[in-house]
């Protein structure tokens, strides 16, 4: 059956056209998906009971059950769902005084094997759809009753792996009609797939691009992230640099620190170079240890002095809060698992 969160709004129209309706029922069908948010088709009470009857004969909800959830000292929320395919993802939900971030996953599994992360090692099954995507906060937002006011693609995954089905999610939660969050309050990572850097700075999208950049040289960087085997550092820069200047959006850069390895006085001064005269903000966090890793954390005098550094010579940086590691939901710890 198809699910009816695949659909962008123009998409719906035609569906409903097909059905022999009128297209201004997408537009019903919308509110109730994102706006009410419905589990069901026959909750949605001002369609006919004829057209209901037609929706559920071709068309499901996709409604994630909760396998586990977790709840961190600080308050953070660890979601593990069961995608309703025998596969299961992760998806966080974080407190802010601002208001409730959630990091989506975008793949079931990773191809990227960088060697800080969790999910290093466990095979890629396939890409999430657009509809699983969204799925993830609609189902957050029903369990907790609460809207979601900021979304960060840093979960499971390379979202620029899964460019397509990633783009059109966004389109659809950033819509007045959809679950309207605007796209300020949207941030898609990457960990450098060069060429969808390119495509992005074309989307006219408001989000923030961030990069997993954590090396300063090529040497380094491959050691810790395999994708710099296929994308130099050169070459991501010299994309970023364009994206810069196409869109005038600052870039985040994101940055573990693992004790060492790259966090001392000489790495600071390395990533001033590299990233002089950009319009950038280095996001650093506290690498988080995970099983059979070999980076450990920096200690925190090293990770004050080098954020320093980067502030004392024009480089605007912040140490990322940590939250969840109790409960293995810090940023890197999330892992694909499998329904047992």
């Amino acid at each position: 059956m198809k699910n009816l969160k695949e659909y962008n709004l123009e998409e719906l129209k035609q569906e409903l056209i097909s059905l022999g309706e009128k297209p201004y029922r997408a537009e019903q069908i919308f509110n109730w998906l994102y706006k009410e948010k419905i589990k069901n088709i026959d909750d949605m009470t001002n369609l006919s009971l004829s057209l209901r009857e037609k929706l559920k004969q071709t068309y499901t909800m996709c409604n994630f059950e909760i396998l586990q959830k977790q709840e961190s000292s600080d308050g953070t929320i660890k979601y593990l769902f069961d995608v309703l395919d025998g596969n299961a993802i992760e998806t966080v939900l974080m407190q802010y005084h601002h208001g409730k971030t959630i990091c989506v996953s975008s793949q079931i599994g990773c191809k990227m094997g960088c060697k800080f992360c969790a999910s290093t090692g466990i095979a890629f099954v396939r890409n999430l759809t657009a509809g699983e995507i969204i799925e993830q906060i609609l189902a957050v937002e029903q369990d907790i009753g609460e809207a979601i006011s900021n979304i960060v693609f840093m979960g499971i995954g390379e979202p620029f792996d899964n460019y397509e089905n990633v783009m059109k999610a966004v389109r659809i939660i950033n819509h007045p009609k959809g679950l309207e969050i605007g796209a300020r309050h949207i941030s898609i990572s990457t960990s450098g797939i060069v060429p969808k850097i390119y495509d992005f700075a074309n989307e006219e999208l408001q989000c923030t691009l961030s990069i997993s950049l954590h090396a300063t040289n090529n040497e380094k960087r491959s050691q810790m992230m395999p994708v710099n085997n296929l994308y130099k550092i050169e070459d991501l820069i010299t994309a970023c640099k364009d994206y810069i200047a196409k869109t005038n959006k600052r870039i985040s850069f994101e940055y573990a620190l693992a004790k060492d390895n790259n966090d001392n006085l000489e790495d600071a001064k390395a990533l001033v170079q590299l990233l002089k005269g950009m319009l950038c903000h280095v996001n650093l966090i506290p690498i988080n240890k995970i099983e059979n890793g070999k980076f450990i954390k920096s200690n925190n005098e090293n990770i004050i002095k080098f954020r320093d550094y980067l502030n004392e010579h024009g480089i605007v940086a912040t140490i990322r809060r940590e939250l969840g590691s109790d409960i293995d939901a810090a940023c890197g710890q999330l892992r694909r698992k499998n329904l047992k």
